[in-house]
């Protein structure tokens, strides 16, 4: 089946059309192509599913060839879809916060999916009206449990082994080797439309205005940022053509900061520290190696 053909439009310059390898060899043999059942997800978790093969497209036209499902960029291709192979989450796959140095509130977020904290003790979870039950917490913010590292066991073990399944899965997305779209935009993004792919940036990333991330359910996008992320106020992430936000990997080196009432999607793996501003949101996932820190957020697993 024909990939679709992504288009990336730059200010005051003419389209750039990405034609990745997968399409050319699609287009140049019937019997060949990539399926599209259900594979792997990007960011494969316990109860996630997985996929991909690359595309994408420098708008400077630097770096305008994509990895094919042979897993021509980024390693070893994924069978089901365009993009890289999926990223593995592992026992980490189960939060939709997990960080290690404190979670914070400035209430009141809503939090669908479990909140964990390690090492740190849950004095370190703060903003949140928390309520002892055993082995966890709740609290009225969170459909789901909180967990930190001085609860009743199993919970210690169990965080210890979700937060090396989080640095294993850093490590994996950071370590992708032949991105076939490299510093793309000068690191500002914003009006782009993202196909399935690996991406890298040198540099701070920056989303001014809004970004697309087409592509089928199968994809994957892994996006390697060697500086900072952040996303303007009121800007948002969309996806079309079946995208899901499960099978996006944003791994960020250095800080994220999503402006208030932004929206985004995607997995963000950060070396540092996550920071939603008041009103924002994400379907996705936070995992920080320091804190998450939310105000009057949206945070949805996916």
């Amino acid at each position: 089946m024909l990939r679709p053909i992504a288009f990336f439009v730059r200010d005051a310059a003419p389209l750039a059309v990405l034609f990745p390898c997968a399409l050319l060899t699609a287009a140049c043999s019937s019997s060949s192509g990539n399926g599209n059942g259900a594979g792997p997800d990007a960011a494969t978790g316990p109860s996630s599913g997985d996929d991909a093969s690359s595309s994408g497209a420098s708008s400077s036209g630097a770096s305008s060839s994509g990895a094919s499902s042979s897993g021509a960029d980024g390693g070893p291709g994924n069978a089901s879809g365009a993009g890289p192979a999926p990223v593995v989450l592992g026992a980490s796959g189960t939060y939709a916060i997990l960080a290690e140095s404190a979670v914070s509130d400035v209430p009141k977020s809503v939090i669908t999916g479990d909140v964990g904290l390690s090492p740190a003790a849950a004095s370190y979870i703060t903003g949140f009206t928390l309520t002892k039950a055993g082995t966890k917490w709740t609290a009225p913010e969170v459909v789901g449990s909180l967990f930190a590292a001085d609860n009743d066991p199993p919970t210690p073990i169990n965080l210890t082994t979700a937060v090396a399944a989080m640095h294993a899965a850093y490590t994996d997305a950071a370590g992708r080797p032949t991105p076939g779209v490299l510093n793309l935009g000068g690191g500002a993004i914003g009006g782009q439309t993202l196909a399935p792919g690996l991406y890298k940036w040198t540099s701070t990333v920056t989303i001014p205005s809004d970004v697309t991330i087409a592509g089928a359910a199968t994809d994957v996008w892994i996006f390697q940022i060697d500086g900072d992320l952040s996303m303007s106020a009121a800007k948002k992430v969309t996806l079309s053509g079946g995208a899901l936000a499960k099978n996006i990997v944003w791994q960020v080196a250095g800080a994220v900061d999503l402006g208030a009432t932004s929206h985004a999607e995607g997995i963000v793996l950060s070396k540092t520290a996550i920071t939603l501003e008041t009103g924002a949101s994400i379907n996705g996932r936070l995992f920080a190696q320091t804190a998450v820190h939310v105000a009057g957020a949206t945070v949805t697993a996916p």
